[in-house]
């Protein structure tokens, strides 16, 4: 599905195809990454995969997948078609896919005969794309994956979307497909406030008030983990530039780095026996922001 209600033309030669696979009910900036992608022209969005966030939630999986139903519906989207279930849990150890709806729309679309250039963007763990590597070797050259998580290099360390499944990034790291991996330093640079939030995005239709309302239900959780990086009036959209770097890629804000191979602690060994991968050291958050509320803004406008 292509959502094309702009003024400027998009022309068919610039248009590509992208499939999201997001742990969507894990938080709360998983939904604003979701309906940037599907108000980008550019965007043939060919399926939204929902994801499991771990093992903490048994059923985060299909979580996801209910919450991707609520954002097509409040958007007034047909969801036939467009949404599939992930793998449910992590993989056991790095020889043993996980078949699924998601792993074979990532085959299917991969194995297709279509010029246009096939993104597959993943905002939570890495499981679906080593499952469909592995179920079907022939993909490697077919698709870039991008990829939010991962810790800080040189060294790596403890990142929540790495840490749902280690095996998985793995098998990624030492396959031979293209990577764009966003790690925690340079996603964290999506830092909004509340109030710009209220400002930008609640007025903006249901789906807006239901954007904003959710994270801010989130931004009430307490406990240990909250505390610790929640001041009360922030959030992260870390997820957003996984849809930013589609729409501009950032050329001279990444370094090629050999792909490493990731320790039980989540550490980099960097054995240099892997291709090279883009590591992104920035992204521009103004412009994904506002290209973010422009569309938000315009989409409630043509929908009152």
């Amino acid at each position: 599905m292509r959502y094309t209600k702009y003024a400027f033309p998009m022309p068919d030669c610039k248009v590509v195809r992208v499939i999201t696979n997001t742990d969507a009910k894990n938080e709360a900036d998983d939904q604003y990454a979701i309906v940037h992608a599907l108000l980008s022209p550019k965007f043939e969005n060919v399926g939204f995969i929902a994801a499991h966030f771990g093992s903490r939630r048994p059923d985060s999986m299909e979580a996801g997948f209910a919450e991707l139903e609520t954002i097509f519906d409040k958007m007034g989207f047909d969801k036939t078609g467009c949404i599939f279930r992930g793998a449910p849990r992590a993989m056991e150890n790095e020889r043993s896919p996980i078949d699924s709806e998601g792993a074979r729309l990532i085959i299917e679309e991969a194995m297709k005969q279509d010029d246009r250039q096939l993104y597959v963007t993943f905002l939570g763990p890495l499981t679906d794309l080593a499952s469909a590597y592995l179920l079907e070797p022939r993909i490697e050259k077919r698709l870039i994956a991008i990829w939010i998580g991962g810790g800080a290099y040189p060294a790596g360390g403890g990142e929540f979307n790495l840490g749902n499944d280690i095996n998985a990034a793995n098998v990624v790291m030492k396959s031979g497909m293209e990577l764009w991996q966003v790690p925690r330093p340079c996603y964290q640079l999506m830092s909004v406030s509340l109030a710009e939030l209220e400002y930008r995005v609640r007025p903006c239709g249901e789906i807006g008030r239901y954007l904003f309302d959710q994270l801010v239900a989130h931004s009430q959780e307490s406990g240990p983990l909250a505390s610790a990086f929640r001041t009360g009036e922030f959030w992260c959209l870390g997820d957003s530039p996984a849809v930013g770097l589609i729409l501009f890629d950032h050329r001279f804000d990444f370094d090629w780095i050999n792909a490493p191979e990731i320790g039980p602690n989540m550490t980099y060994h960097h054995t240099n026996l892997n291709r090279p991968i883009r590591v992104y050291r920035r992204v521009d958050p103004r412009f994904i922001l506002e290209d973010f509320y422009a569309k938000l803004a315009l989409f409630a406008s043509s929908n009152p």
